[in-house]
């Protein structure tokens, strides 16, 4: 063997842990086996149904739209006509993007990312999921190549059985739901149901890698219960998160080796928004519940009510800060999809968490105790929060 064998293969570029995305977005069916109009009615009913608690996209191909234009020429009442890239159109009740240019697919997961549930025409365009209709007008002999994932089994008036090839095709796979198309009811709960199954989980971040300028020392590293406080905040977020980590910078991660599981920032010079970015790089497949570790009066009651509050289809949840007005950044359930949001308020030159969150679509909360609230960043603040936290025992 020589010793190039030996050698590992090399790469050019770092290995990024990648969100769980299909071709359009996180959580998303293809819906075929039945006309295209059949296709739109169902999809349009489910979105009927589900668009009170979810935001529902639609993917969908028109090719009367390019057969007219091919025949009679680009409407002229668009600035496409003239040559224009993109056309933004205000239609009050709704906003339009009109574009020349064809996404590539990078681009169109960009402008998904805000939608929990994307319904797609089969037809036209692959999904991660399937539910298929078993509809003789459009037989699926030809198409079992993008049956990779089916979901659900929906037979059109008149049919009763499933076909023995679609049976042959999914033998191997566990039972499927069979329901008649007609069935609104139970295709909506069905498709309700795979939305939940989807939801990411929640992880836990104790933030501490601040400086800690005004405390002079450490403030992880302050003992107000029988513990250090990353360690304390670290322990409240291991009963309710599916992992949890510390948040720390390079000097503070050699000192926790061994002790706690730690992602050490990557994301440097930004603050708490630099550990925020770094859990969701480290995993972009799940929430992560972020706690500053200089609330001594935070409880594991407040961080459980944050959990069974939490609304997934948001960029986060979060507490109004004490003063009631703006959101607590650094008491927050951040949704993967605030991942992008991040990085573009980033972009644009903005590196504080609290204006996203108050430019984006975020569920705010109430604390049920403002007191939890209190913040210690200084040594006088310490010892008038030790005085008070002896006197609740």
């Amino acid at each position: 063997m020589t010793s190039s064998e030996n050698k590992p293969a090399y790469q050019k570029h770092v290995a990024l842990s990648r969100p769980a995305l299909g071709h359009f977005g996180r959580t998303e069916l293809a819906i075929l086996g039945t006309p295209c109009g059949n296709i739109k009615k169902l999809a349009f009913a489910l979105t009927e149904k589900l668009a009170k608690n979810l935001k529902i996209a639609y993917v969908d191909a028109d090719h009367k739209s390019a057969d007219a234009e091919a025949s009679n020429g680009p409407d002229v009442n668009t600035a496409l006509a003239y040559g224009s890239f993109l056309e933004y159109t205000d239609k009050i009740t709704f906003q339009r993007l009109d574009y020349r240019t064809t996404w590539n697919e990078y681009q169109q997961k960009v402008f998904f990312q805000a939608a929990d549930l994307i319904l797609v025409n089969g037809n036209h365009f692959p999904a991660q999921a399937q539910i298929i209709v078993i509809d003789p007008t459009k037989p699926l002999e030809k198409k079992l190549d993008k049956l990779t994932n089916v979901q659900l089994i929906l037979l059109k008036e008149g049919v009763t059985e499933v076909p023995d090839f679609i049976q042959k095709h999914l033998s191997q796979k566990s039972p499927i739901p069979v329901y008649p198309v007609s069935e609104i009811e139970k295709i909506t709960d069905f498709v309700s149901g795979f939305y939940k199954k989807n939801i990411p989980p929640v992880n836990g971040l104790v933030l501490a890698g601040g400086k800690s300028t005004r405390m002079q020392s450490d403030k992880g590293l302050l003992r107000y219960h029988d513990r250090d406080q990353r360690t304390h905040v670290y322990q409240m977020l291991s009963s309710i998160c599916s992992n949890t980590f510390v948040s720390c910078n390079a000097s503070q991660a050699a000192e926790l080796e061994g002790k706690l599981p730690y992602l050490e920032d990557r994301f440097l010079n930004l603050g708490p928004k630099g550990g925020i970015l770094t859990a969701l790089q480290h995993d972009p497949n799940a929430a992560w519940l972020a706690v500053a570790c200089d609330l001594p009066f935070l409880s594991k009651e407040t961080l459980d009510y944050l959990v069974q509050h939490r609304d997934p289809t948001k960029m986060a949840t979060a507490f109004y800060d004490s003063d009631g007005k703006f959101p607590e950044p650094l008491l927050t359930i951040w949704e993967p999809r605030s991942f992008s949001s991040l990085l573009q308020f980033l972009s644009l030159g903005y590196s504080c968490p609290r204006k996203a969150l108050i430019n984006s679509d975020v569920k705010l909360l109430t604390i049920p105790d403002a007191e939890e609230l209190r913040n210690v960043n200084d040594p006088q603040a310490y010892k008038e929060a030790l005085t008070d936290l002896s006197q609740q025992k």
